[in-house]
């Protein structure tokens, strides 16, 4: 007698669909990395290393996947991630100054394409590698002579002579439109979080909020966006003009996108002053 073989039961297609739909919904462990604390002159970091503070995109190389801050997986291109080390990088996304919506927009898409040859990965960390900062990327130096990646760089980390050259380094930077710099105590190990020996150095302050509205142009700028409405965290509102360029002015940030401004102290109201439109940090 030939025996019927036993048929295998489908699974229950609700099972199926909430198991996908749990899977979807199953928050992405986010990478713990180095955090900056704001630099105040009364810090010495004479004998500290100094780089520029890169606006781009942050990007962590886990030695087998290029993930965001957030733990999010970008969508590189094969060419672009399979030449990276077999250990971990952490870095930046970075085209040229002031060139941050065009980086977010590159890096931002589900699918690889070629605006990606337009990005170079800009290293100022090798996690968990051993000694201070300097062996560290000494670490990812050695490995480039052998494996030459075009795309991937480490970041210059000069010494600081005093307060004034670092001053005069800040200056040359932020005329040039460039973000600030960052100080790091070269004989630190490694370390996650925000501590004392990782300081972000910038002459203006910086916060997040979300346009909420417009204010129309006049004069040269009529029939253009003349400012921003801005919700802050706590409810109070701004208007935002300055540091918009004419074509954000045409083409304004859309209501609910959540931007980053400048500025300089708060007001008795806890107001931010001399408020200056910097990004777009996410849209609605």
């Amino acid at each position: 007698m030939i025996r019927k073989p036993k048929a295998i039961p489908l699974p229950n297609p609700l099972f199926t669909l909430l198991c996908l739909v749990f899977l979807s919904l199953t928050p992405i462990q986010a990478a713990d990395l180095l955090l900056l604390k704001r630099y105040t002159p009364d810090k010495d970091v004479t004998g500290w290393l100094m780089s520029e503070k890169l606006d781009g995109v942050r990007a962590h190389w886990t030695g087998s996947e290029l993930v965001s801050r957030q733990g999010n997986p970008f969508a590189a291109p094969a060419w672009f991630t399979e030449g990276l080390p077999p250990f971990e990088l952490d870095g930046e996304l970075w085209t040229q100054r002031g060139d941050f919506a065009r980086i977010q927009s590159i890096t931002s898409r589900d699918d690889p394409h070629e605006g990606w040859r337009e990005l170079g990965y800009y290293i100022f960390e090798v996690p968990h590698a051993p000694g201070g900062l300097m062996a560290r990327l000494d670490r990812l130096r050695v490995w480039l002579r052998d494996h030459p990646v075009k795309h991937l760089h480490i970041i210059e980390q000069i010494p600081v002579r005093d307060p004034g050259h670092l001053n005069a380094a800040l200056e040359r930077v932020e005329s040039m439109a460039g973000e600030g710099l960052v100080v790091r105590d070269p004989d630190t190990p490694y370390t996650t979080g925000r501590g004392d020996a990782a300081l972000k150095v910038v002459s203006f302050e910086t916060m997040e909020g979300t346009v909420a509205g417009y204010k129309e142009g006049k004069g040269k700028y009529t029939g253009m966006t003349g400012a921003l409405e801005v919700e802050l965290a706590d409810g109070q509102r701004l208007f935002i003009g300055s540091g918009l360029s004419d074509a954000e002015r045409n083409d304004p940030p859309p209501i609910g996108a959540l931007i980053t401004f400048k500025y300089r102290g708060l007001t008795s109201n806890g107001l931010p002053r001399f408020a200056s439109f910097l990004r777009i940090r996410k849209l609605p």
